[in-house]
C-alpha cells in the first residue's frame, strides 16, 4: 500500500466520532470484491480496438454495457464504426489521468475495507439488502463518481483524485467543479458517497411535490438514514460542509430555524426559488451568513429527524422512515436555542 493511502486511513481513523450507540456489527460477513475495470479498458491495445473490446465484454459482462452506454454513450458494439472511434479518442485522451489515478489507487485495499464496514451497518437494519462488487472505473470528468448497478456499486475514480489533482485545475473543469465542490474529490469521501447511493435505493427521493418543510425533513431522512450506516465517520464527511460550516451550523441552530420561519412564512411553500435556495449546491446560503453552507435546509431536515427519532424511541429504523414528514414535525418538538 502507499504511504500516502496509509496516512490517509489513519487521518480518517484518528477522525472519527466513536458512537457508543453504535449496534456491535461485528459478527455480520460482507464480501465486497473489487473489480478493476479501469485497468482493463486502458490496457487494451487501440491499434486493435475490436478484439480488445470482446475480450473486455468477456471479463466484464456486468459493467461492460453500464459503461459504453451510459459512461461513454455508445452501444459498445466491437464492429460500430462510433464505439471504435469514441474508444480511442477517450482512451488517448484520459490516458495521463488514468495513470495518475492508478498510482493513487494502486492498492484499492481501503476502499474494499470501508465498503465492507459500511455494507455491515446496512445489513444490521436491512438484513435482506443484497451486495455485491465494488467496480472501479476511469470516466469522463462529468460521469457520476458513484453509481449502483445490477452487479453492485460503481466507483467513478475521476471524481476522487484529490481536491488539487491537476485534471480540476482547467477552466472547463472548474465551470463544472466549483471550488466547495471539488474540495470533497478526496478519497475520505468514497465511503460516504457510497452509503449515500445506497440509502437512496433503500429510501428513494421523496420530494416531488411536497412543500419546503416537507422536502427539507424527507431529505434529511435520507442524512439520518446515512449515520445509521455511518456512524463513526465524521459528520463533514457525510454533509460535504467544511468543518468551520458545521461548527457556524452547530453555534447558530437556532438562529437558523428562526430566519427559515420568519422569512418564509408559509413553511410548506412550493416557491422552487425558495426551496433552491435552502435545499440545492451552493457556496453557502443566500439570506444567511457567508460562513454558512449551502443545502442547509438538508442539515435542519437532519436535525428535526434526530429530535423526533429520540421523542419516539420505541419506533425502529422502518417506521421512523415511514412516517409523515409532517407528523415529524409536529411529534419532534424542534425549538432550537
Amino acid at each position: 500500500m502507499k504511504l500516502t493511502a496509509v496516512l490517509i486511513s489513519l487521518i480518517f481513523l484518528i477522525s472519527c466520532n466513536d458512537d457508543p450507540k453504535a449496534p456491535d456489527v461485528s459478527n455480520i460477513k460482507v464480501e465486497v470484491p473489487i473489480e478493476r475495470f479501469d485497468r482493463s479498458f486502458f490496457s487494451l491495445d487501440t491499434n486493435n480496438l475490436s478484439s480488445g473490446l470482446r475480450e473486455l465484454m468477456k471479463t466484464h459482462p456486468d459493467f461492460y454495457v453500464d459503461f459504453m452506454q451510459q459512461i461513454l454513450g455508445v452501444s459498445g458494439s466491437d464492429t460500430n464504426r462510433v464505439t471504435l472511434d469514441v474508444c480511442k479518442r477517450f482512451i488517448s485522451g484520459y490516458f495521463p489521468i488514468y495513470q495518475e489515478l492508478n498510482k493513487k489507487y494502486n492498492d484499492a485495499g481501503l476502499i474494499q475495507s470501508d465498503l465492507q464496514h459500511g455494507f455491515r451497518y446496512v445489513k444490521y437494519y436491512f438484513p435482506q439488502y443484497k451486495t455485491g462488487k465494488a467496480i472501479l472505473f476511469v470516466g469522463p470528468l462529468d460521469a457520476p463518481g458513484v453509481a449502483l448497478t445490477q452487479s453492485g456499486i460503481a466507483i467513478g475514480l475521476h471524481q476522487f483524485g484529490g481536491r488539487d489533482f491537476p485534471a480540476y485545475q482547467s477552466m472547463e473543469a472548474q465551470q463544472l467543479f466549483p471550488e466547495y465542490i471539488s474540495r470533497r474529490f478526496e478519497p475520505q469521501y468514497i465511503p460516504a458517497n457510497c452509503m449515500k447511493a445506497v440509502v437512496d435505493e433503500i429510501y428513494p427521493d421523496k420530494t416531488a411535490g411536497k412543500g419546503l418543510i416537507e422536502q427539507m425533513i424527507e431529505k434529511g431522512k435520507q442524512w439520518w438514514l446515512l449515520d445509521k450506516f455511518l456512524p463513526t465517520t465524521p459528520d463533514s464527511i457525510k454533509t460535504g460542509y467544511s468543518k468551520q460550516q458545521l461548527k457556524w451550523c452547530d453555534a447558530n441552530e437556532g438562529l437558523i430555524w428562526n430566519e427559515i420561519i420568519t422569512s418564509q412564512r408559509d413553511l410548506y411553500t412550493k416557491d422552487p426559488i425558495a426551496v433552491q435556495n435552502y435545499i440545492g449546491e451552493a457556496p453557502f446560503t443566500q439570506s444567511m451568513s457567508p460562513a454558512s453552507p449551502g443545502n442547509i435546509g438538508q442539515w435542519v431536515g437532519w436535525q428535526i429527524m434526530k429530535k423526533f427519532a429520540e421523542e419516539n424511541s420505541s419506533l425502529n429504523v422502518t417506521d421512523v422512515l415511514k412516517t409523515d414528514a409532517r407528523k415529524i414535525l409536529e411529534g419532534a418538538k424542534y425549538k432550537p436555542k
